[in-house]
């Protein structure tokens, strides 16, 4: 029993960087700089000092190095739509790509009736170096307050235009909306309808914009239209109900995948085979639209693209915070599945 506590005695908890020094041989601030990305240190000495910290099994101290650096390599990720699981995905992404550059994600929640100002608050009570918003919305109290309080923006999903002081990356839904009619058109569709989420959400207004412009160029308008009140799989189903008893389609664009599954099962619930009787078509092209139960058809946006590009252009603005606003949209386009009929 002794010898395990006198081994556990052996290596304390915390290992400090001065520990380090004495057994490479070095200064403390070499240690420092050892482990600080980009800073002045021979080849040799570095790698002494990783010797040495991997024997003691030495970790730097983020939290003492961001008191010295101002910086504390944490990111608020926020986001509105916690109820999608296209969002879990996209999550995913994030955090992973965030952590490949060493950085920290702070979720924030703004769900709901989440207070904007309290979120503001918690993220500069952490001094987080930047802030990223995954949604296609957002208050615009939460925006005017992060301005205020200098934090660098970057606005992933959200909509481009000339007005706007945020940094703006994501899809051109425009584009994606005319590819979307275009899909339909090619597929023998002409009896159409637009099933979309939130009236308040710039995403579903320049879907709509794009489809309904595809559609025109062609002398032809939608069937019906129809809003739900959230993206989710709940809210699709009981708009295609109702649009399946009101009228006659053969065919639905729904500007989420979410609510194009939900969609699916209304038809499913009304007798109505998919392509066969109807065709669906969503947007996004999240991981379940490839499940078989579903084998959705889509307009993909490069979520990945988007992602990667967000997070380097925050990086940026931590490092250069006048850094002028400049909006990057990625073109969407058409992948084929199981729910359109064939050409």
């Amino acid at each position: 029993m002794d010898s395990v506590k006198n081994r556990f005695a052996a290596k304390p908890r915390h290992v400090t960087a001065q520990q380090v020094a004495d057994l490479a041989g070095v200064s403390i601030s070499a240690v420092s700089r050892a482990f600080t990305p980009g800073a002045s240190a021979s080849s040799r000495t570095r790698a002494k000092v990783m010797k040495a910290a991997d024997a003691l099994g030495y970790q730097p101290n983020v939290l003492a190095r961001s008191l010295m650096t101002g910086r504390t390599e944490l990111i608020g990720l926020v986001s509105n739509n916690f109820d999608n699981p296209a969002f879990m995905e996209i999550f995913d992404l994030f955090t992973r790509r965030l952590q490949d550059h060493g950085l920290r994600p702070l979720l924030v929640n703004l769900s709901g009736n989440s207070d904007p100002k309290k979120a503001v608050a918690m993220l500069r009570q952490y001094n987080v170096d930047a802030v990223i918003i995954a949604s296609s919305t957002v208050s615009k109290s939460f925006v005017d307050s992060c301005v205020a309080a200098r934090i660098p923006l970057v606005h992933a999903f959200g909509k481009a235009s000339p007005q706007s002081a945020l940094h703006v990356v994501g899809a051109d839904n425009m584009q994606g909306g005319r590819s979307a009619a275009q899909t339909l058109l090619d597929h023998g569709y002409r009896n159409i309808a637009f099933l979309g989420g939130p009236r308040t959400a710039s995403s579903t207004l320049d879907r709509r914009k794009g489809f309904l412009t595809g559609l025109k160029a062609k002398g032809l308008l939608p069937v019906a239209e129809v809003f739900a009140g959230s993206y989710s799989h709940d809210a699709g189903r009981q708009e295609m109900t109702d649009l399946l008893a009101a009228h006659t389609v053969d065919a639905v664009f729904c500007g989420d995948d979410i609510l194009a599954m939900g969609a699916l099962d209304a038809c499913r619930d009304a007798g109505r085979k998919v392509p066969r009787d109807i065709g669906i078509l969503g947007f996004n092209d999240i991981a379940m639209a490839s499940w078989a139960a579903y084998d959705l058809s889509t307009i993909r946006q490069p979520i990945a693209d988007i992602i990667v590009t967000a997070v380097e252009r925050a990086i940026q603005l931590v490092e250069h915070p006048a850094l002028q606003p400049k909006p990057q949209l990625f073109a969407c386009e058409a992948v084929l599945r199981g729910t359109l009929r064939k050409r």
